[in-house]
């Protein structure tokens, strides 16, 4: 069980873990040992609010395969394990980011003196 909110957590089975060979730190046992994790969460099939997917698409980017599969490689470590939490620290502050709602813009109009100040600059420039 991972906690995302408060209020909101995602179970592990709705993980999928794969160990790669990975370039980066590790010398010559970068070549025998597979140390960097592929984290695959799907998206599209999760248990997330539909607002929260559409969020999470968004933010995601091109993490998101074609089949709305979320995609994050993590390599930054030597250890399996150490790149196992970086990959779920990542989707962890991802979904975190995907639960916040944007504050709505409401629209304002510019001051008398604002318009008055932007004028003034612009006869100074010209």
């Amino acid at each position: 069980m991972i906690q995302i909110t408060p209020t909101f957590s995602i179970e592990e089975s709705e993980l999928q873990f794969a160990f790669v060979r990975s370039s980066g730190p590790g010398g010559q046992n970068v070549n025998k040992v597979a140390t960097a994790v592929q984290l695959r969460f799907d998206v599209i099939h999760s248990s997330l609010p539909n607002e929260v997917k559409e969020r999470l698409a968004h933010l995601a980017g091109n993490k998101i395969t074609g089949e709305g599969e979320l995609l994050i490689e993590a390599k930054k470590f030597r250890t399996q394990e150490q790149n196992r939490e970086d990959a779920v620290k990542r989707l962890v502050e991802l979904l975190q980011r995907a639960f916040k709602r944007p504050r709505t813009r409401h629209k304002t109009r510019p001051t008398a003196a604002s318009k008055e100040k932007r004028l003034q600059a612009k006869k100074q420039r010209g």
